[in-house]
């Protein structure tokens, strides 16, 4: 079974940028350039939002994103590094949450249908982003 392991969180003040980082351990052959891959996130006392996801190599890397970040976040693939990016600008306050990375193999959806958790397989165990005004 994939892990995935989660990185880059931290406290940055409004306006800032951070970058988190996705990888995941190569058993039995699953790499992540083989996965769709999406980002939620989940702040205290709320229930857990999709952010952004991006589709497989062989379905040309499509992104979506929440309305909430678009303009602001972006999803990538660096699939020699078996890593998947998620670049954040803009930082606001309540952008604070604990991220996390999931995947679910090969997909082919459309709109809100990414951020349908529980299609997702495998979970990191997250990373904190905590903005200060």
């Amino acid at each position: 079974q994939m892990q995935l392991v989660e990185s880059g969180g931290g406290s940055v003040q409004t306006g800032g940028s951070l970058i988190l980082s996705c990888t995941s351990s190569n058993i039995l052959g699953n790499i992540l350039s083989n996965n769709c891959v999406g980002w939620f996130r989940q702040a205290p006392g709320k229930e857990r939002e999709g952010v952004a996801a991006i589709s497989t190599v062989n379905t040309g890397g499509r992104t979506y994103y929440a309305d909430s970040v678009k303009g602001r976040f972006t999803i990538s693939r660096d699939n020699g590094k078996n890593t998947v990016y998620l670049q954040m600008n803009a930082l606001k306050p309540e952008d604070t949450a604990m991220y996390y990375c999931a995947a679910l193999g090969p997909c082919n959806y459309e709109g809100s249908a990414w951020f349908v958790s529980g299609r997702y397989q495998a979970w990191g165990r997250g990373t904190q982003v905590t903005v200060s005004s």
